[in-house]
């Protein structure tokens, strides 16, 4: 397998310097040469050859030189094209990023379950000291040698239906209630993202004002960070 990817990287690579070495009526005249022979390849053969994933790969970073992966292009990619339907193409770059993004049989996904003991110790101490929020539960735990995230204490309180620390102490509103109050003040923000033809992932922030359910594109990035997500919020602020 690995000798195949070298001698095809290699391949690929003798190509282009060929290419850069060619004048433009040189080049013209291969082009030509090249789809006769994918004409008559078309006309003799019954069914068109299988190719494997990383040979197909290139044919799809290829075609995306020529224009953009998308449906208008099938059109562009039929003119050039002869061995394959362009609608194949497309179809092979969407299994391209359906294998990225799929997590191989067994694998572990999400973080690893906390223990009995811990989340009973988060229980009562929630119980035992109702004006302690979230986070002050976490810092408590911390103190105590147990690296607990918020969100963990969140959910083991959820899930236990005990109240937030308003609603413990005093039994005041829900969260809901609050949110609604002020849902004009409050904007979320996100994350989604967007594959290129090279199969790589740019993240784009976005946000969203609750009130009335407005979208902010923020930007884009290969590499989000914390401090690209500050800058982000400053300028969207």
């Amino acid at each position: 397998m690995i000798f195949f990817l070298l001698a095809h990287a290699f391949s690929l690579l003798l190509d282009l310097i060929w290419l850069g070495r060619q004048s433009a009526h040189d080049k013209d005249l291969e082009i030509l040469l090249l789809r006769q022979q994918l004409r008559i390849l078309q006309w003799k053969q019954q069914h068109p050859p299988r190719l494997s994933r990383w040979e197909k790969l290139t044919f799809v970073v290829l075609a995306h030189k020529l224009t953009d992966m998308t449906c208008s292009a099938c059109t562009r990619l039929g003119q050039v094209v002869f061995l394959f339907n362009p609608e194949t193409i497309l179809k092979w770059h969407r299994e391209l990023v359906r294998r990225k993004w799929t997590f191989p049989p067994g694998t572990s996904r999400g973080r690893p379950p906390i223990s009995a003991e811990i989340e009973a110790l988060i229980l009562r101490l929630a119980k035992e000291n109702p004006m302690w929020g979230y986070g002050k539960l976490e810092g408590e735990l911390r103190k105590l040698g147990y690296t607990i995230g918020r969100t963990t204490v969140k959910d083991v309180l959820k899930r236990h239906k005990v109240p937030p620390a308003p609603e413990r102490a005093q039994g005041g509103s829900s969260w809901r209630t609050f949110l609604a109050h002020y849902q004009d003040q409050i904007i979320a923000c996100d994350f989604f993202t967007v594959e290129t033809a090279w199969l790589r992932t740019l993240y784009v922030l976005f946000f969203i004002e609750l009130g009335n359910q407005r979208v902010h594109l923020a930007g884009c990035t290969a590499s989000p960070t914390a401090a690209w997500v500050t800058q982000q919020a400053r300028h969207f602020s």
